[in-house]
């Protein structure tokens, strides 16, 4: 399989729907908010791998006091994300006993996913868990998640950038966009 070449890639764009400057305000603010709540406290920020990295990169430069950062993995098994069941395949690095946790999500559907990592966390009994989303789909939501900073909501389509994917592709975006109907595969 060969990787899409940039100017390739970005002929497939066919709208942005969130501007990197929308997306690098909400990343500023939610930062800023974190800086203030967690304040004294030394959190550890969890992610999971892959599509959180750019947001938790550009999350961590945004918050100015001092903390940690650990990330897990998960495999999906079944029909679909929505509906298989979730396998973590890293777990963390570091214990969260007794931690001020801040768990980091790029993006939340139906929540089932997330509803199954919080609870798996909150087993390991940490001080705090609460919730960052950069981007939040509610109409989907199978699952009520209280999520104590939200960024920004996402349309009701496909999508892609900024960490969201399609077949591994198009996370280095520095905006969010929908793809113009092709038969081609993947660039």
């Amino acid at each position: 399989m060969t990787e899409p070449a940039a100017p390739r890639m970005l002929e497939r764009i066919e709208r942005v729907v969130l501007s990197e400057a929308e997306i690098r305000a909400a990343v500023a603010a939610m930062g800023a908010e974190i800086s203030r709540d967690y304040a004294g406290m030394r959190p550890v920020l969890v992610g999971v791998l892959n599509g959180v990295a750019l947001f938790m990169a550009d999350l961590l430069r945004a918050i100015t006091i001092p903390v940690a950062v650990d990330f897990m993995a998960i495999s999906h098994y079944g029909a679909t994300a929505t509906t298989g069941t979730v396998r973590i395949v890293k777990d963390l690095d570091e214990s969260i006993s007794g931690r001020h946790v801040l768990f980091v999500e790029d993006v939340i559907d139906t929540g089932l996913t997330l509803d199954y990592l919080l609870r798996t966390l909150r087993t390991r009994q940490p001080a705090s868990l609460r919730v960052c989303v950069l981007f939040d789909r509610p109409y989907r939501r199978l699952i009520n998640i209280p999520l104590d900073y939200r960024g920004l909501e996402l349309p009701d389509e496909f999508v892609v950038g900024y960490g969201l994917d399609m077949n591994g592709y198009y996370r280095n975006l520095p905006f969010v966009a929908t793809l113009k109907s092709s038969p081609e595969r993947l660039a």
